[in-house]
């Protein structure tokens, strides 16, 4: 038994690495790379500590080389489903009572074995796996997840901290609780970093989980459960399941044992999972906490006054990196129209720079869309694209699924504001642009604010300050991440919380205490050293 109070390693960063030509991380990747794309890995479900396999199959393939198969994961059934909410709960008492500094260690070995031997493990897996390029998986199967687990166990060590005043002749103490049950933890495709937080932020706060990864990240995620394991995460604290989505959400959400859903995905799925929650209520032992980041249709409005440089490169990368399979991804932008021309020439420059292919080839900066299902969608936006509706596409708007599948960075001028692609998430390599009259840049700043339901990412360019506080302003509640004369993607943990309200979810911080708090269930606990022995009261006293 120790009486120490234990500090946290105090975080940092994780150091981006360039990848460039002659670097051993280029060298180390590559062959990485080229040696998981050559084999087909098994991946079977993983339920109270244990591997369990079906036979009933589905495929991992590339999304840039849909020919190719890189894995098979295992399907579950609601059965499944149930054996992993029983794991979690048999799980449950012992990881809940074990220290904080216990917990805390597992997910620090975690940063440091990700951060080291499997780095190029998962950007490799990252890089098949979801066609991102060396960069993009660098920043967020390394990097972003590296940060998130270093940052959030610090994050935990403030939160715990934080205690009540005690007066004299008593103690006030705080505990947080982790939840009274499970939480079911749902994880999008975009990012292995949110496949990585999802589960592990409700776990270090002492709560077990049932996982359900994305199908097209099945692979991706084997990798992330297998460095939990090697850090020596106990049975039963994370079981991951895969199947059909519609069966095992209804095994999970009729559960009375659901605490929490912590889920990032579509708006229309969050809605889904807020209503059963909804019409299961009195079912549940406690009130579930719903946790979601939805969906964006995130902006760019330049001022008169911003450098047309900074506004086109901003354009450039916020919209077409990772093929804009981003939720913070720029997809409509508002420029004025004495900037529009030279905005317009240096964004075809940089665009006609851009190469596509596979993310094997390092000289490609975009890649494949993550399935036919998103290639369909997104080519019906392009293809939708009509003169005699105000709209033009400008630069782009090729696409093929020979290979794999690919669609060309595709910028569409709409001559009004309220045209389809500049309302509707596409989540694709689209961009709509809308060329405003100076003297409406405080009109068209109500028409940012309104065009959509959505409230995520937005970014203003202004030299004028006055302008950028303007626009602050106005924009207020349009988005829960604001840039100022940058791009509105890319947050860093412990730099940058991330998260929308309105139809872009509840808000709640991740990469910060605020999601951490929303994991616990805190008690208040008042200890009277020397308690009263009588009832009566001074004022009741005869004068």
């Amino acid at each position: 038994m120790t009486n120490a109070t234990y500090r946290v390693p105090v975080p940092q960063n994780e150091p981006i690495l360039s990848y460039a030509p002659g670097t051993p991380e280029r060298e180390a990747l590559k062959a990485s790379a080229k040696e998981m794309g050559s084999a087909v890995v098994d991946i079977p479900m993983f339920i109270g500590g244990q591997e369990v396999r079906t036979g009933k199959l589905g495929d991992c393939r590339p999304p840039h080389d849909h020919q190719r198969l890189i894995g098979r994961y295992h399907k579950g059934t609601k059965k499944h489903a149930a054996d992993a909410v029983r794991a979690a709960l048999k799980a449950r008492r012992a990881w809940a009572a074990t220290p904080f500094h216990e917990r805390a260690a597992v997910f620090l070995r975690a940063a440091e074995l990700l951060a080291g031997p499997y780095r190029q493990v998962l950007n490799g897996a990252t890089m098949l796996c979801q066609s991102k390029n060396a960069y993009q998986a660098e920043i967020d199967a390394a990097c972003e997840l590296v940060d998130f687990w270093r940052w959030n166990v610090k994050f935990a060590e403030d939160l715990y901290a934080h205690q009540p005043y005690s007066p004299r002749g008593q103690w006030n103490r705080l505990e947080f609780r982790p939840l009274e049950g499970f939480v079911y933890a749902v994880t999008p495709f975009n990012f292995t970093a949110i496949a990585g937080n999802l589960p592990t932020a409700p776990a270090l706060m002492g709560n077990t989980v049932v996982w359900k990864p994305a199908a097209s990240t099945m692979y991706s995620g084997h990798f992330i459960l297998e460095i939990l394991r090697k850090a020596g995460l106990p049975d039963g604290v994370i079981n991951m399941v895969a199947g059909s989505s519609g069966e095992i959400s209804e095994v999970l959400l009729q559960s009375p044992d659901l605490a929490g859903i912590h889920f990032t995905g579509s708006t229309g799925v969050f809605n889904s999972l807020w209503k059963t929650v909804g019409d299961n209520i009195g079912n549940y032992r406690t009130y579930p906490r719903l946790i979601g980041e939805t969906g964006g249709k995130d902006f760019i409005i330049a001022h008169p006054s911003a450098d047309p440089a900074a506004v086109a490169t901003a354009l450039v990368r916020g919209s077409f990196e990772y093929q804009g399979q981003k939720c913070s991804a720029a997809s409509r932008a508002y420029i004025p129209e004495s900037m529009w021309l030279k905005v317009k020439k240096i964004m075809e420059e940089q665009l006609s720079r851009i190469k596509m292919g596979p993310p094997e080839d390092f000289s490609n900066y975009v890649n494949a869309v993550i399935d036919r299902s998103a290639y369909d969608s997104i080519t019906a936006y392009i293809a939708g694209v009509k003169p005699r509706d105000g709209a033009k596409v400008i630069f782009g708007g090729k696409f093929s699924d020979e290979k794999g599948y690919f669609i060309e960075p595709t910028v569409i001028k709409a001559k009004h504001s309220d045209y389809k692609t500049m309302c509707e998430e596409i989540f694709g390599p689209v961009l709509s642009v809308h060329v405003y009259p100076d003297k409406k840049w405080a009109e068209t700043l109500k028409i940012v604010d309104k065009t959509s339901p959505y409230a995520l990412t937005g970014a203003i360019f202004a030299d004028e300050r006055a302008a950028l506080a303007e626009a602050a302003a106005v924009l207020v509640n349009a988005a829960g991440n604001l840039y100022l004369n940058d791009k509105p993607t890319g947050a860093v943990v412990g730099q940058q919380p991330f998260g929308g309200a309105r139809a872009s979810g509840t808000n709640d911080k991740a990469g910060s205490f605020i999601n951490l708090a929303r994991w616990t269930s805190p008690r208040t606990v008042k200890e009277t050293f020397v308690p009263a022995t009588d009832f009566p009261y001074p004022f009741m006293a005869k004068p």
